[in-house]
């Protein structure tokens, strides 16, 4: 009985399979495959070239510049996201009147699909008619193009990325502080341990769990943060600002070179998929029992 009970549940796991193959799989292998092409996105017709579009990647100067404006935002977002995540946490494991209200309102943001974030944002940094060269002109201040410069600009994005997900990470950081035992903290209080001890003591220990999460998938979400640069710099200017995800769109789209472009896309795969990997490993080893 409890086999057949066991087989008619595996059943129910067939259009999950399916859907992951026909929608995940295979465009990734067809990814690798056009990686090794110089199709054009459009003609019907490609060429094998080998490797000619991985060597032609580590020699391109756009690149270089798209790699390190990844890095960027996944390491910065992150590390943004998880501070201030922590102390909207620690705040928020408190009883204070509104609370819920507070909650609520660091948490919306997530909703916001990234790409209309990003709009309204522009509205508030573009040059013309801009929200804080509105406030800067009232002040009797010279309006500025924040877009116009790629240092200011990656700036923005950082902080727009980090402004959007902080919710994510306040909310697994207060998760895992209603889960750390108070008993520590009343042993700890009695022993005469000041706030920070008790911080770094018992909570950063304890919510390594939580730390790990929260640093992973915000770290993922900057590596492939994508909808905010489009919005806010589409890349400009020049190619100053563009991640590899944007730089994966501009390849194949205006530049006319999928194959180029599968390649870039294979290659932040699997930058993200290393990186990605350390980072557990290190908070797997980092982790202690309750």
């Amino acid at each position: 009985m409890k086999i057949q009970k066991k087989s008619v549940i595996n059943l129910f796991y067939i259009p999950a399979v399916i859907l992951f193959l026909v929608f995940v799989i295979y465009p990734f292998i067809q990814g690798i495959r056009l990686s090794f092409t110089n199709w054009n996105g459009y003609s019907q017709s490609m060429k094998f070239v080998g490797i000619k579009n991985y060597a032609r990647l580590f020699q391109d100067a756009n690149v270089k510049t798209a790699l390190v404006n990844t890095l960027i935002y996944g390491v910065m977002s992150t590390v943004i996201q998880n501070i201030l995540g922590l102390g909207y946490a620690l705040f928020l494991n408190t009883k204070f009147k509104g609370r819920s209200l507070v909650r609520t309102i660091i948490y919306m943001p997530v909703m916001i699909a990234p790409l209309i974030m990003g709009y309204i944002m522009y509205f508030f940094f573009q040059y013309d008619g801009g929200a804080v060269n509105d406030i800067l002109t009232a002040l009797h201040m010279e309006p500025v193009d924040l877009l116009v410069h790629s240092g200011t600009a990656i700036r923005i994005i950082v902080f727009v990325n980090s402004l959007q997900f902080v919710g994510v990470a306040m909310v697994i950081y207060l998760a895992g502080l209603q889960n750390v035992p108070n008993m520590y903290y009343e042993a700890a209080m009695i022993d005469g341990a000041t706030f920070w001890e008790r911080f770094k003591h018992i909570t950063i220990p304890l919510l390594m769990p939580a730390i790990s999460s929260s640093t992973i998938l915000n770290l993922i979400g900057g590596l492939k943060l994508f909808d905010l640069v489009m919005a806010l710099t589409s890349g400009g200017p020049g190619f100053s600002t563009h991640s590899l995800s944007t730089l994966v769109t501009n390849q194949y789209f205006s530049a006319q070179s999928a194959g180029y472009a599968s390649a870039i896309g294979i290659f932040s795969f699997l930058l993200i998929m290393i990186i990605s990997n350390v980072v557990m490993g290190y908070f797997d080893k980092k982790e202690v029992d309750a």
